[in-house]
């Protein structure tokens, strides 16, 4: 029922949600220092503020839980569905060609710009289905909840804000991944590690390295400094690794010390074999540089032992493997820093329904120590699955089917969503599957059929499960 209506009212509203996401993406919302009032920083909290003030002016109910987050209600019937959203975003990055990352544009049929689909584009079709049920006067008996969230990239203490004080709806969806419904989400294990070791005078000698910027992000470029290494080695050498890995370095000398960036490709963490990580291969650089031997040159060449270019399931550490309904376990090498006397590092690990603390983190504590680092977790995050039989999950499904014609499934994947820790939670588009939206790296985009017709979809399944 309604699907005429519906398809008609999203399309004559179609060029007016895409001004709408453009308006929220043209603010840079990622995690920023706090500051009195607004617990993520100034960019969060502007995005917060104008998404809510978009929902009132198109007659909505809204609540703003503290700045953590805000909510859309249809009605103050019984709440039956949420649909959780973020408008927090990655930072923006480098190498970015279509646009700048905070000036969408629309090119192709494509709009590109970081959160564009990562997640306000989402989470603004979301709210254009809650616009067209209720302004298509179509009758609810329960209600339907936008949930606005500001601090999903970095760990979801917005959402744990605000189910400290509000229950979760029997049924939630969360437009954070791709079609038809992903309801299996893969465990965790961010694994934090650290060693210590004496500091070297000898040359040459690396000085420095500082890699990364957020743990679940595949670095596309890292960057160190060595000393006493002439510059025509650091070239040869660093043709050598182009070849075999595919990493590009770029070298600057001043004052005979060398600054080396490596340049690969970024890429989500959940997927690292869709890039090429620029940190692992710095490493593989820099251990065939001919530096004096030391404690930290022995420790570099360890690390790389445990985590090799090119190794994205976590083999050398001894953790590869993997399920039919989850898929394989995956690694990426995301953070690290070395000085004259320690290192420090991060890598994300998802890992799949078969994985436990035992198979996993007791192993890479073992292995890890056996190198001299210190693995500092205590504990995993688990996987997280739906019953894919369930009325719930079935009518995702068969609005998708109906939607687009093609056929629905349950799906798993390695990202975790907002929706990993809830009960009854599961990761519902806003993506067709085949589609690449270069989530995380540059040049993010969404299909603008794409997010049309996610908007129709949500539509109705507002319809179908609240009516």
């Amino acid at each position: 029922m309604y699907k005429k209506e519906i398809e008609a009212y999203i399309e004559a509203h179609k060029q007016e949600m895409i001004e709408d996401i453009c308006t929220l993406c043209r603010i840079n919302s990622e995690k920023m220092p706090y500051k009195e009032g607004m617990p993520f920083g100034p960019g969060a909290f502007e995005a917060l503020t104008e998404a809510l003030n978009m929902a009132e002016s198109y007659g909505f109910s809204i609540n703003n839980y503290d700045n953590y987050v805000g909510t859309v209600d249809m009605n103050d019937k019984e709440r039956q569905l949420d649909i959780l959203a973020h408008l927090d975003v990655v930072p923006a990055g480098e190498g970015w060609k279509e646009t700048q990352p905070f000036e969408p544009v629309v090119k192709d049929g494509k709009l590109y710009g970081r959160g564009t689909s990562d997640d306000k584009g989402p989470a603004v079709a979301a709210l254009y289905a809650m616009r067209a049920v209720k302004e298509l006067k179509i009758p609810l008996q329960k209600n339907v909840r936008l949930i606005l969230g500001t601090d999903e990239e970095c760990g979801s203490s917005d959402i744990a804000h605000y189910y400290a004080v509000e229950k979760e709806a029997p049924m939630t969806f969360s437009p954070d991944g791709a079609f038809p419904v992903v309801n299996t989400e893969k465990g965790g294990l961010n694994g934090h590690f650290t060693a210590r070791f004496t500091p070297s005078d000898k040359l040459p000698k690396l000085v420095s390295l500082d890699a990364g910027i957020k743990v679940n992000v595949v670095p596309g470029k890292a960057s160190a400094v060595v000393a006493g290494v002439e510059e025509a080695v650091l070239v040869k050498i660093a043709e050598e690794c182009t070849k075999n890995t595919g990493i590009r370095f770029e070298i600057k000398m001043e004052n005979g010390n060398a600054s080396v960036t490596a340049i690969g490709e970024g890429a989500h963490a959940s997927v690292p074999q869709e890039g090429n990580n620029a940190l692992t291969g710095l490493l593989d650089y820099l251990v065939k540089l001919p530096l004096a031997e030391c404690p930290q040159v022995s420790m570099m060449r360890n690390l790389l032992e445990l985590i090799p270019h090119g190794d994205t399931c976590g083999r050398a550490l001894g953790i590869a493997m993997g399920d039919e309904i989850s898929g394989d376990l995956t690694l990426a090498l995301s953070l690290l820093k070395i000085t004259d006397d320690c290192l420090e590092g991060t890598f994300d690990s998802r890992c799949p329904i078969c994985s436990t603390e035992e198979n996993v983190l007791q192993v890479v504590k073992k292995n890890m120590a056996a190198k001299g680092f210190t693995l500092h977790n205590d504990s995993m995050r688990p996987p997280h699955h739906v019953d894919g039989n369930s009325e719930f999950v079935k009518t995702l499904l068969n609005v998708y089917e109906r939607y687009t014609g093609r056929k629905g499934e349950c799906v798993s994947m390695g990202g975790g969503t907002y929706v990993h820790d809830l009960k009854n939670g599961v990761a519902f588009g806003a993506s067709m599957p085949e589609t690449d939206n270069r989530m995380h790296g540059a040049d993010e985009f969404a299909v603008v059929d794409e997010l049309v017709v996610s908007a129709k979809i949500f539509a109705q399944v507002i319809v179908d499960l609240c009516s």
